[in-house]
Protein backbone atom coordinates (compact mmCIF):
# COMPACT_ATOMS: atom_id res chain seq x y z
CA UNK A 1 0.00 0.00 0.00
CA UNK A 2 1.15 3.60 -1.02
CA UNK A 3 -0.37 6.44 0.23
CA UNK A 4 -3.62 4.45 1.16
CA UNK A 5 -3.74 3.08 -2.61
CA UNK A 6 -2.27 0.03 -4.27
CA UNK A 7 0.86 -0.58 -5.32
CA UNK A 8 0.54 -0.31 -9.40
CA UNK A 9 1.69 -3.44 -11.37
CA UNK A 10 5.00 -3.15 -12.41
CA UNK A 11 5.51 -4.88 -15.92
CA UNK A 12 6.54 -8.44 -15.58
CA UNK A 13 10.30 -8.98 -16.81
CA UNK A 14 9.81 -12.36 -16.99
CA UNK A 15 12.20 -13.64 -20.07
CA UNK A 16 9.28 -16.26 -21.99
CA UNK A 17 8.45 -14.41 -24.73
CA UNK A 18 5.20 -13.45 -24.74
CA UNK A 19 3.06 -15.53 -27.40
CA UNK A 20 1.60 -12.10 -28.61
CA UNK A 21 4.84 -10.28 -29.10
CA UNK A 22 5.78 -9.63 -32.53
CA UNK A 23 9.09 -9.36 -33.84
CA UNK A 24 9.86 -5.82 -34.73
CA UNK A 25 11.05 -4.39 -38.27
CA UNK A 26 14.91 -2.77 -38.56
CA UNK A 27 15.15 0.81 -38.50
CA UNK A 28 15.88 2.96 -41.72
CA UNK A 29 19.19 3.68 -40.51
CA UNK A 30 20.37 0.87 -38.65
CA UNK A 31 24.14 -0.46 -38.78
CA UNK A 32 24.02 -2.21 -42.15
CA UNK A 33 24.51 -6.00 -42.05
CA UNK A 34 28.59 -6.64 -41.34
CA UNK A 35 28.74 -2.60 -40.72
CA UNK A 36 30.70 -2.14 -36.58
CA UNK A 37 28.08 -1.32 -34.49
CA UNK A 38 29.75 2.21 -32.64
CA UNK A 39 30.35 2.23 -29.37
CA UNK A 40 27.57 4.34 -27.58
CA UNK A 41 29.88 6.44 -25.21
CA UNK A 42 33.99 5.78 -24.36
CA UNK A 43 33.88 5.15 -20.88
CA UNK A 44 31.52 2.22 -21.04
CA UNK A 45 33.25 -0.48 -19.30
CA UNK A 46 31.85 -3.09 -22.31
CA UNK A 47 32.19 -1.15 -25.68
CA UNK A 48 34.55 2.14 -24.77
CA UNK A 49 37.60 2.55 -26.93
CA UNK A 50 38.87 5.18 -24.02
CA UNK A 51 38.16 2.70 -20.24
CA UNK A 52 40.96 2.20 -19.24
CA UNK A 53 40.75 -2.04 -17.99
CA UNK A 54 37.08 -2.51 -20.05
CA UNK A 55 36.24 -5.10 -22.51
CA UNK A 56 36.72 -3.39 -25.54
CA UNK A 57 34.10 -5.47 -27.61
CA UNK A 58 33.92 -4.86 -30.96
CA UNK A 59 30.53 -6.45 -32.72
CA UNK A 60 28.22 -6.13 -35.96
CA UNK A 61 25.37 -6.02 -37.33
CA UNK A 62 24.14 -9.20 -38.93
CA UNK A 63 21.84 -9.65 -41.32
CA UNK A 64 18.31 -10.12 -39.61
CA UNK A 65 17.41 -8.95 -36.37
CA UNK A 66 20.69 -9.95 -34.70
CA UNK A 67 24.61 -8.73 -34.08
CA UNK A 68 27.52 -10.94 -33.27
CA UNK A 69 31.27 -10.38 -32.26
CA UNK A 70 33.97 -12.07 -30.58
CA UNK A 71 35.23 -11.58 -27.10
CA UNK A 72 38.83 -12.49 -25.84
CA UNK A 73 39.64 -13.61 -22.31
CA UNK A 74 42.33 -12.13 -21.12
CA UNK A 75 43.92 -12.53 -17.45
CA UNK A 76 42.15 -9.54 -16.50
CA UNK A 77 39.01 -11.33 -16.96
CA UNK A 78 39.85 -14.12 -14.09
CA UNK A 79 37.57 -15.33 -11.68
CA UNK A 80 39.30 -18.59 -10.47
CA UNK A 81 42.96 -18.87 -11.63
CA UNK A 82 42.93 -19.11 -15.66
CA UNK A 83 39.32 -19.21 -15.86
CA UNK A 84 37.07 -16.44 -16.81
CA UNK A 85 35.26 -14.59 -14.00
CA UNK A 86 30.99 -15.38 -14.46
CA UNK A 87 30.31 -12.05 -13.48
CA UNK A 88 32.42 -10.56 -16.31
CA UNK A 89 30.99 -12.93 -18.53
CA UNK A 90 27.64 -11.89 -17.83
CA UNK A 91 28.94 -8.21 -18.23
CA UNK A 92 29.90 -9.43 -21.93
CA UNK A 93 26.70 -10.68 -22.81
CA UNK A 94 24.73 -8.46 -21.86
CA UNK A 95 27.28 -5.73 -24.28
CA UNK A 96 26.11 -8.02 -26.91
CA UNK A 97 22.18 -8.08 -26.22
CA UNK A 98 22.56 -4.42 -25.89
CA UNK A 99 23.77 -3.48 -29.08
CA UNK A 100 20.85 -5.28 -30.56
CA UNK A 101 18.91 -1.70 -29.95
CA UNK A 102 20.70 -0.22 -32.32
CA UNK A 103 18.83 -2.10 -35.04
CA UNK A 104 15.75 -0.81 -33.33
CA UNK A 105 17.09 2.96 -33.05
CA UNK A 106 15.49 3.43 -29.71
CA UNK A 107 17.56 3.31 -26.00
CA UNK A 108 16.73 1.52 -23.54
CA UNK A 109 18.25 -0.57 -20.66
CA UNK A 110 18.33 -3.89 -18.87
CA UNK A 111 15.52 -4.90 -16.95
CA UNK A 112 16.05 -8.65 -16.76
CA UNK A 113 19.18 -10.78 -17.50
CA UNK A 114 19.71 -14.49 -16.91
CA UNK A 115 22.65 -16.50 -17.93
CA UNK A 116 23.70 -20.23 -18.34
CA UNK A 117 27.45 -21.49 -17.81
CA UNK A 118 27.75 -24.74 -19.90
CA UNK A 119 31.41 -24.82 -19.72
CA UNK A 120 34.54 -23.34 -18.25
CA UNK A 121 35.66 -20.45 -20.37
CA UNK A 122 39.41 -20.70 -19.98
CA UNK A 123 42.08 -17.25 -20.48
CA UNK A 124 43.26 -16.96 -23.58
CA UNK A 125 39.45 -18.32 -25.15
CA UNK A 126 37.93 -16.46 -27.96
CA UNK A 127 33.97 -16.39 -27.34
CA UNK A 128 32.43 -16.22 -30.89
CA UNK A 129 29.35 -14.48 -29.42
CA UNK A 130 25.49 -13.65 -31.32
CA UNK A 131 22.83 -12.29 -30.11
CA UNK A 132 18.89 -12.04 -31.40
CA UNK A 133 16.02 -9.93 -31.02
CA UNK A 134 13.03 -12.87 -30.10
CA UNK A 135 10.21 -10.25 -30.18
CA UNK A 136 8.63 -7.16 -28.76
CA UNK A 137 5.69 -6.26 -26.76
CA UNK A 138 5.23 -2.74 -25.68
CA UNK A 139 8.23 -1.50 -24.89
CA UNK A 140 9.84 -4.67 -23.95
CA UNK A 141 12.09 -6.44 -26.12
CA UNK A 142 13.04 -9.85 -25.09
CA UNK A 143 16.64 -11.29 -26.51
CA UNK A 144 18.51 -14.03 -26.38
CA UNK A 145 22.55 -14.37 -27.05
CA UNK A 146 25.12 -16.98 -27.31
CA UNK A 147 29.01 -17.22 -26.68
CA UNK A 148 30.41 -20.18 -28.14
CA UNK A 149 33.78 -21.69 -27.69
CA UNK A 150 35.11 -24.10 -29.99
CA UNK A 151 31.98 -24.34 -32.05
CA UNK A 152 30.00 -25.22 -28.55
CA UNK A 153 28.18 -23.17 -26.31
CA UNK A 154 30.14 -21.91 -23.68
CA UNK A 155 27.30 -19.25 -21.94
CA UNK A 156 23.86 -18.41 -22.85
CA UNK A 157 21.35 -15.78 -22.10
CA UNK A 158 17.87 -14.46 -21.93
CA UNK A 159 16.49 -10.67 -21.39
CA UNK A 160 14.38 -8.54 -21.22
CA UNK A 161 15.30 -4.64 -22.23
CA UNK A 162 12.71 -1.76 -21.65
CA UNK A 163 12.81 1.25 -23.88
CA UNK A 164 13.22 4.10 -22.42
CA UNK A 165 12.95 7.54 -23.55
CA UNK A 166 16.40 9.90 -23.73
CA UNK A 167 15.82 12.03 -20.09
CA UNK A 168 15.72 8.68 -18.73
CA UNK A 169 19.36 9.35 -18.72
CA UNK A 170 19.70 12.59 -18.37
CA UNK A 171 17.49 12.48 -15.10
CA UNK A 172 18.92 9.62 -14.09
CA UNK A 173 22.89 10.29 -15.20
CA UNK A 174 25.67 12.22 -13.53
CA UNK A 175 25.43 15.07 -14.67
CA UNK A 176 28.87 16.67 -15.25
CA UNK A 177 29.90 13.26 -17.30
CA UNK A 178 26.46 14.26 -19.13
CA UNK A 179 27.70 17.66 -19.84
CA UNK A 180 31.23 16.21 -20.89
CA UNK A 181 29.52 13.94 -23.08
CA UNK A 182 27.97 16.91 -24.71
CA UNK A 183 30.98 18.52 -25.16
CA UNK A 184 32.74 16.17 -26.59
CA UNK A 185 30.31 15.21 -28.94
CA UNK A 186 30.01 19.16 -29.93
CA UNK A 187 33.73 18.56 -30.47
CA UNK A 188 33.45 15.92 -32.85
CA UNK A 189 30.65 16.99 -34.67
CA UNK A 190 28.17 14.52 -33.05
CA UNK A 191 27.65 11.06 -31.59
CA UNK A 192 25.73 8.41 -32.35
CA UNK A 193 23.65 5.72 -30.36
CA UNK A 194 20.51 3.93 -30.54
CA UNK A 195 17.92 6.45 -31.43
CA UNK A 196 20.44 9.59 -30.77
CA UNK A 197 20.45 12.16 -33.03
CA UNK A 198 23.22 14.77 -34.30
CA UNK A 199 21.97 17.09 -31.19
CA UNK A 200 21.72 14.83 -28.94
CA UNK A 201 24.16 13.56 -26.12
CA UNK A 202 25.25 10.41 -25.72
CA UNK A 203 23.63 7.61 -23.77
CA UNK A 204 23.54 4.11 -22.38
CA UNK A 205 21.86 2.03 -25.33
Amino acid sequence: MVGGGIVPAMPSNDPQVPDDATMPARAPHAPAPGEVIPSHYRWCYGCGDDHPSGLHMQLFAGEGMDTYGTFVVTDLHQGAPGLAHGGLLTTAMDEVLGSLNWLLAKPAVTAHLECDFRRPVPVGSRLEMRAMVDGVKGRRVFMSAVASLDAKPAVTARAVFVQVPLEHFLDNGNAEQVEQAARERGQRGGVRGPGVTQTDVQVNP
